[in-house]
């Protein structure tokens, strides 16, 4: 058999995700480990704490959102997509970016910089090639949002490499992945909670779009002067949270496999408004709360769900959530609670929260990894191709 034409070449989603898995359950632990002393950190042109931020939004972040966006998009404008060598050439250029974050110290800087920007600069404009080609095809209306935040996401690396920008690189990657969430979560919640509970959800298109264009607008909020990017937080906090409770969470909680998505749409609200109060009136937090309730709380709560939701429908299995499945939904909400709120009542065990939590994310990828990725190297079961 041809290379590329191997099954887990098809689709976008199969390598991603396949990486995705590995990078949620090595990265964690490979950073306490640095954190505690116990591995000498990573020989890279950049600090310890920007190889272990850049690291899970850019090496695990961008499997997980580039293997959705190379699935979906395909989808939206009805089309066949991405599939054998290129896909190849963009997994290799994601592993050779692994490469120079944790080895490049020695490297010639063009080195470096080509290895650090081939991946994210190359998928981002075939992206934007489906969606602008096939614009005209595009079954949803408002894919203009990921035309203004994929490119945005190449500055937010330059700033999250850079010493003097670091932290409004952080505070722009955070802001951008919020806007993928929120866009993927209105139209995803919706078809569930009509699928599972024939229900429907509250839908207006002025309160959608605002909420959307704010938090686009939230992106540079590194770059704001802090009350501006406070207040603003706020807000979209409150209209996120008012629209919660009319998309009938009491419903949706019965369900873990349904109710993770809430408690990770809840984990916006509760980011935005951490990042409020760190400029109004800072608490005396134990633990980056804000960056990591969006880390553990958002991308640790919604990735699994979604990965093993994509993995099993698009490779012809029925997207039931076996009991395995469900347990490693709650791994991750012990993770999160283990990670970001013990730390604020028992902070003198600060580094046992720490090696807890990551190992909640080694069981909770390992199990993914051990259950899905053999479905991403096989053939679809119903016959489909693709």
């Amino acid at each position: 058999m041809n290379f590329s034409a191997h099954p887990f070449w098809l689709a976008g989603f199969r390598p991603f995700f396949t990486l995705a898995c590995i990078a949620g359950l090595a990265l964690p632990p490979l950073w306490v480990l640095v954190y505690l002393g116990a591995l000498p950190a990573p020989a890279s042109p950049v600090g310890a704490v920007q190889w272990h931020a850049h690291e899970m939004f850019f090496g695990f972040g961008w499997a997980v959102l580039g293997g959705f966006l190379l699935t979906a998009t395909k989808n939206w404008v009805g089309i066949r997509g991405y599939h054998g060598a290129p896909l190849a050439v963009l997994f290799a250029a994601w592993l050779f970016e692994r490469i120079g974050m944790a080895f490049g110290a020695g490297w010639p800087p063009g080195l470096f910089a080509v290895s650090s920007n081939l991946f994210l600069a190359a998928i981002v404009a075939m992206l934007l090639w489906t969606l602008v080609s096939h614009r005209k095809d595009d079954s949803y209306r408002d894919n203009y949002f990921f035309l203004l935040i994929l490119p945005a996401f190449l500055l937010a690396k330059h700033l999250m490499l850079g010493v003097e920008h670091f932290q409004a690189g952080v505070a722009m990657a955070t802001g951008l992945f919020r806007v993928a969430f929120l866009v993927m979560l209105e139209r995803t919640l919706t078809q569930f909670m009509k699928g599972i509970f024939q229900v429907e959800i509250l839908r207006h298109a002025t309160l959608d779009k605002a909420i959307k264009l704010l938090a686009v607008a939230l992106v540079g909020a590194g770059l704001m002067p802090p009350p501006a990017a406070a207040w603003l937080s706020l807000l979209l906090a409150l209209l996120l949270a008012g629209r919660f409770f009319f998309w009938k969470p009491q419903l949706a909680l019965r369900r873990i496999d349904l109710g993770i998505m809430y408690l990770g749409y809840a984990a916006i609200v509760l980011q935005l408004l951490a990042e409020f109060l760190g400029q109004v009136a800072p608490p005396a937090w134990v633990g980056a709360v804000s960056t990591h309730v969006f880390g553990l709380g958002v991308m640790g709560l919604i990735i699994p769900a979604m990965l093993i939701r994509i993995a099993k429908g698009h490779t012809g299995r029925k997207v039931v959530f076996e009991a395995i499945d469900k347990a490693v939904l709650w791994i991750m909400v012990a993770a999160f609670v283990l990670r970001v709120v013990a730390p604020q009542f028992l902070p003198q065990h600060y580094a046992l929260w720490l090696a807890l939590a990551a190992c909640g994310w080694l069981a909770g990828f390992g199990i993914l990894a051990w259950r899905l990725i053999p479905f991403l190297l096989q053939a679809r079961i119903d016959g489909k191709e693709h």
